[in-house]
Formats: structure tokens, C-alpha cells, sequence
């Protein structure tokens, strides 16, 4: 499954847990989007759709097992990245989550840099997700991911005979 949504043009989040509960919750957060859009005449901020997502998030964290990491570019702050856990709202640097993610923590503290390129970027992700889908089963076998910059987005597939491998594999 692709674990990426869309929430507005240069907004995308990322969903772990319940697919159902995650997928409802970037739908809601969509819809909401496209007429805070319209009423103001301009694409929303980046923050404005993380804070749609927590505060769903938070307000039926009893009934809902899911976990959103928001992203995107808007004019005023670029681009951004948002974790909204359980009515916690927090800008970082990048962000990792979902069942893959535990085995994943010491290589993106060793190999995130500030300031890296596109393509750097890129490559990081790509192998990030790789090295989790190799050790946790429940991560799938094709990585999907979305570059989101001024110009727009770019989204990828690579498909798993494509990914590059580690030493035990």
C-alpha cells in the first residue's frame, strides 16, 4: 500500500497504524484543506494542515489507532516536516514512524545531514526504507516516495528487485 496521501498540492503526510483510522483522518484533513483553501484565496500552510491532523488526532485518540507525519513546502516558512502523535504537534528536521521505524532510528541519527541535495535526499530515503522493510515484515516491498519543493511535487515507485540492498541480504 502506499503509506503516502496527499492532503493538498505541495502537502503530504505519511500513515502508520490503522490504515482505515489514517486514511479517514488524511481525508478529513483533504477536504477541510481544499476549503480553507478556497476561503482564502491561497494554498494552506504546511503547520495549518499538521494542526488539522493533531487536533483530530487528539480529540478521538481513544477511538483511532493512527499516527500522521505531515510535510510539504508552502510560500511563507518552505519546506517542513510535522509529527502529530497523540495531540503532540512538533517541527523537526525529518521525521520516521510506523512498525519499521525502531530499526531504522541508529542509521537516520548517523546519515541525516542539514543541507543535503535533492538527489541526497532522495538516496537517504530510499535507503531508509529499504533497511526497514528488510527487517520488519509488515513494512511491504516497493518504497514509494514524494519530493515536495517550490516547484511542486515528485512522486517515485521503486519497486523491490530496484532497492538497494545491505549485508544480509
Amino acid at each position: 500500500m502506499n503509506k503516502l496521501s496527499p492532503l493538498h498540492d505541495k502537502i503530504y503526510c505519511a500513515l502508520s497504524g490503522s490504515a482505515a483510522d489514517a486514511q479517514t483522518i488524511a481525508e478529513i484533513v483533504n477536504y477541510q484543506l481544499d476549503v480553507h483553501s478556497t476561503e482564502i484565496g491561497e494554498d494552506p500552510q504546511v503547520r495549518s494542515a499538521a494542526t488539522l491532523v493533531r487536533n483530530i488526532s487528539y480529540k478521538y485518540k481513544e477511538e483511532l489507532s493512527a499516527h500522521l507525519i505531515v510535510a510539504g513546502w508552502d510560500r511563507r516558512d518552505g519546506g517542513q516536516v510535522f509529527a502529530t502523535l497523540n495531540g503532540l504537534l512538533t517541527r523537526q528536521p525529518f521525521a520516521i514512524g510506523g512498525s519499521g521505524s525502531s530499526y531504522v532510528y541508529g542509521f537516520v541519527d548517523a546519515e541525516y545531514r542539514r543541507g543535503m541535495s535533492k538527489e541526497e535526499c532522495q538516496q537517504f530515503v530510499v535507503n531508509t526504507l529499504s533497511l526497514a522493510m528488510n527487517r520488519d515484515g509488515s513494512s511491504g516491498g516497493v518504497a514509494y516516495i514524494v519530493t515536495i519543493d517550490e516547484q511542486g511535487t515528485e512522486e517515485k515507485v521503486i519497486l523491490g528487485n530496484d532497492l538497494p540492498t545491505f549485508v544480509d541480504q
